[in-house]
């Protein structure tokens, strides 16, 4: 079995960092978007974790 790697997904809306945890997890995509909207209403970390994820994220290959 392939080793999975976290990476930013090509199905993406702006960087690809919430369609790739999803792919990682195995979750729809909008499940993972939606969680990091709440993330940002509510606890309010949730842009600057983005932003800290698309940076570090590699981007998917292929």
């Amino acid at each position: 079995m392939a080793e999975k790697k976290l990476t930013r997904s090509n199905n993406k809306m702006i960087g690809g960092v919430c369609a790739g945890i999803a792919d990682y997890l195995g979750l729809d995509p909008t499940i993972v978007r939606i969680a990091w909207i709440l993330t940002v209403f509510f606890a309010g970390f949730g842009i600057l974790l983005y932003l800290i994820l698309w940076i570090v994220m590699p981007k998917a290959i292929g």
